[in-house]
């Protein structure tokens, strides 16, 4: 009965589109892999020519927040709706997804879209068998040579081409573009071999320190960063030739932050913040906007199914957390004035696979952070090398820093249970005010609201339940700590002899 309805409603949907003349948007939705940077923000290291183009004639997002800065949770808040101490497994990073849980690019699926991706959908982690989270995989496609030596040689131009070859003339499409790169690792220098120079670097945050290994992983990063914008141009380029571009929406960001020191991972605000570029010819007025309102990715679903005019109240993702971007992009925008960001557990790296749970809130000038178990490693335990953050030149320089000192105790230190950032004058979040009389009222106002929506929300580490994260896919987990425990005592062990 409830498949009978679903299809009575999309017919009666598809009619009326039909009657009015009218096509269903389709959907283009382009995540690069731990991207923090667009020269559409200003940054002059890197050029993402295709981005800027979309910033110039659609909106620029400089509040859209992930609310946990890893793959996995990152993703699965997309697909859902929901923040990921809603969600269960898929709080933590490479979990078993919940079957419970739908996806709402499944739910594209059900209502007549046809959908697909290439590269990097949801992941890493154990996927429920027989569905697809974000569409029909496109990877067969390869290229000979890529630009430096780490990036994937997916031909995601070609697979796009190969969707769209496929694809129903009728029906209307949402595709994935999931572009693994810049993630780890990174070819050495091929920053300055495709022409970068280091004095041009124009970003380098005070806590990772001068080095020219630090400047030039940057750059390297960069290279990878404009990779992602050339296959964009790309298939926006045959989106255009076969004349689908205006009736697409784009959307361009990015899951979680770059893959350095204090970045990735962590719950800092820019951490958290990412590029977000939306572009819709048909739809979105005033092009060239900047939005200042506070965004997440909990918002991206009802949007989607806003996008494709899909009742959320009668889909299988009941509840959504998020509230569609209709009213931004029609310059109607609600009261948007604070998110909520977290982590539970990411890379298994410390005592029995446990995390290091967070919880933020980001209002106005300030961010507040909640660290539930400071006794714990924010990056991992020193013995296993600080697994939670990736491996590079940058890290390899940052820890030559001692404990005690300004570049160690920030990028890998332990951290108290309560940080409190005054954002504007210190992007950095630097200058922990938690502890500062002057500041009490704002950190209790905080904590409060904080703690106060998430039971709202039925975060378990409101009800004494914190633990359950801990404990999912314990043993999988727990085996993938002491293996890397492991690991390590025995190239120590090599080292040594």
């Amino acid at each position: 009965m409830k498949n009978l309805k679903l299809l009575s409603c999309f017919a009666v949907l598809f009619i009326s589109n039909v009657c009015n003349g009218q096509k269903r948007p389709n959907i283009l939705f382009a995540i690069a892999d731990d991207m923090s940077h667009a020269s559409a923000y200003g940054y002059k290291f890197l050029k993402t020519p295709n981005v800027d183009k979309l910033a110039k004639t659609g909106l620029k997002f400089n509040r859209m927040y992930t609310p946990s800065s890893k793959c996995a949770p990152s993703r699965a808040v997309i697909l859902t709706g929901r923040n990921p101490w809603q969600l269960e497994e898929a709080a933590n990073h490479q979990p078993t997804w919940p079957v419970k849980y739908k996806s709402v690019v499944e739910v594209l699926t059900d209502n007549g879209y046809f959908t697909g991706f290439t590269g990097k959908g949801w992941n890493p982690g154990i996927h429920p068998k027989g569905r697809n989270l974000t569409g029909k995989p496109y990877n067969q496609l390869q290229l000979e040579s890529v630009p430096a030596k780490g990036i994937h040689k997916f031909d995601y131009t070609g697979n796009f081409k190969q969707f769209m070859n496929e694809k129903p003339e009728e029906e209307p499409f949402f595709f994935w573009y999931g572009c693994k790169e810049p993630h780890r690792g990174y070819e050495f220098k091929s920053g300055v071999k495709s022409g970068k120079k280091l004095e041009d670097l124009d970003f380098l945050p005070t806590f990772w320190g001068e080095s020219e290994a630090v400047k030039h992983d940057i750059l390297d990063y960069a290279v990878e960063v404009e990779y992602f914008d050339t296959h964009l141009g790309n298939i926006i380029e045959h989106l255009a030739e076969i004349g689908e571009l205006n009736n697409t929406i784009i959307i361009v960001t990015s899951d979680n932050a770059m893959p350095f020191p204090r970045y990735k991972g962590h719950p800092h605000e820019f951490a958290t913040r990412v590029p977000f570029i939306v572009n819709w010819p048909e739809k979105i007025n005033n092009s060239g906007r900047e939005v200042n309102e506070f965004t997440s990715f909990i918002d991206l679903a009802p949007t989607f199914l806003e996008v494709a005019g899909i009742n959320q109240k009668e889909t299988a993702l009941q509840p959504i957390e998020g509230k569609s971007l209709f009213d931004i992009f029609s310059n109607k925008s609600k009261k948007r004035d604070y998110v909520i960001t977290g982590r539970e557990r990411n890379d298994c790296v410390r005592q029995n696979g446990w995390g290091y749970p967070v919880r933020s809130i980001h209002r106005g000038e300030y961010v507040y952070m909640y660290n539930f178990e400071p006794n714990r490693w924010p990056c991992g335990e020193p013995r296993t090398g600080y697994r939670d953050t990736d491996w590079s030149p940058t890290k390899t320089k940052t820890l030559e820093a001692k404990p005690g000192t300004f570049i160690y105790d920030l990028c890998y230190g332990k951290r108290p249970q309560e940080e409190l950032y005054h954002i504007t004058k210190d992007p950095e979040c630097l200058h922990n005010l938690a502890e500062n009389t002057d500041f009490v009222k704002i950190k209790k106002r905080l904590k409060n609201e904080l703690f106060a929506k998430l039971k709202r929300q039925g975060d378990p580490r409101m009800f004494g339940n914190g633990t359950i994260f801990d404990n999912y896919d314990f043993e999988r987990r727990n085996k993938s700590y002491l293996e890397l425990v492991e690991s390590v005592r025995v190239k120590t062990a090599k080292k040594k002899n």
